[in-house]
């Protein structure tokens, strides 16, 4: 089945230049001007992709995208983030709101093309893992975006949840760094570990957990993270 992309894009010549290059992929493009327009169109069709420039008018992107993760039909939509601004604290913004990337420009067409398929690929086997995920007391219920731990409700930001259910789903199995950049933060992020080391520092904290062995997570010097059955 043809999977549909909204572009959300103000300067229409960049936003004929990414419709271009994801028809040609094979996906179904409808472009909008800024995301008031887009949200007009959610209730009647829901896309299986989004690329959404920051700075539009009438809606700033990061409202945007703080609407689509918190409304239940739109949240499991993968949302890539176009933009100008390359700072790392935008990045993060962007990425804690639940992104799946950060693409700044002037970009090329093939990395675009890459990083949209990636995303495509990580949601897809998102959906194929289970919903519920449970050990030792601590339990995380996809589709409730609800974690909880001895009965008591976990507060996790959207990253810190992924990441969390990232590990949960590879139990006992060490991911490098790379390969969790990878499936939380998307393609091209590798190499930015600091952004990981400081969500898994959150992420025990809000876990009541420790950095040695005993804890729910091990730090595998050198190498990555195991989550502990």
């Amino acid at each position: 089945m043809q999977k549909q992309a909204f572009v959300v894009e103000d300067d229409e010549n960049i936003r004929e230049i990414i419709r271009c290059a994801l028809e040609s992929s094979g996906l179904r493009v409808t472009g909008f001007e800024d995301a008031v327009e887009m949200f007009g169109m959610l209730p009647k069709q829901l896309p299986d992709i989004v690329l959404l420039d920051l700075m539009l008018p009438r809606m700033d992107g990061l409202d945007a995208l703080k609407r689509l993760k918190a409304e239940p039909k739109s949240a499991h939509i993968p949302v890539l983030i176009l933009t100008a601004k390359s700072s790392e604290t935008d990045k993060v913004a962007g990425l804690d709101l639940g992104a799946d990337d950060y693409i700044t420009k002037p970009f090329g067409v093939l990395e675009l093309m890459a990083r949209v398929r990636a995303a495509l690929r990580r949601a897809e086997g998102s959906s194929a893992q289970s919903p519920v995920l449970e050990t030792r007391g601590l339990r995380l219920d996809a589709e409730k975006h609800e974690v909880t731990l001895e009965g008591a409700e976990v507060d996790l930001a959207l990253k810190e949840f992924e990441l969390l259910r990232l590990l949960m789903a590879n139990a006992g199995r060490v991911l490098t760094r790379n390969e969790i950049l990878d499936e939380v933060w998307g393609y091209g992020y590798s190499g930015e570990t600091r952004t990981l080391d400081m969500h898994i520092r959150s992420l025990r904290q809000k876990l009541g957990d420790d950095a040695g062995g005993g804890g729910f997570i091990t730090t595998v010097r050198g190498v990555g993270y195991k989550f502990n059955t």
